[in-house]
């Protein structure tokens, strides 16, 4: 499949892309190019091969749930400019 210079202002369009019209030819080639290169990869044999979730086989390793020390609010909120029922007040920001 090859693209000319209608498809790539209809492309252009299409994308809300500006390609000024000295640069068409390039984009048109541009375009080719990777038409070309989809093509190539069409011709890959991929019968054996298995699809992949990821390239890495590695899986995350997982931490235990630990109960750290809490109860901190009142440290806290003693860096607060303002605070109020244990919270901060902070200024409206939706109306």
């Amino acid at each position: 499949m090859a693209v000319d210079t209608e498809t790539v202002r209809r492309i252009a369009f299409l994308s809300r892309l500006k390609v000024e019209d000295d640069k068409i030819a390039a984009t048109e080639a541009e375009f080719n190019k990777i038409l070309n290169w989809v093509e190539q990869l069409n011709e890959v044999n991929t019968d054996d091969v298995e699809p992949l979730v990821s390239v890495n086989e590695t899986s995350l390793t997982l931490r235990e749930d630990e109960v750290t020390d809490g109860n901190k609010s009142a440290a806290i909120l003693a860096n607060a400019p303002q605070k109020e029922y244990g919270y901060f007040v902070v200024p409206k920001v939706v109306e």
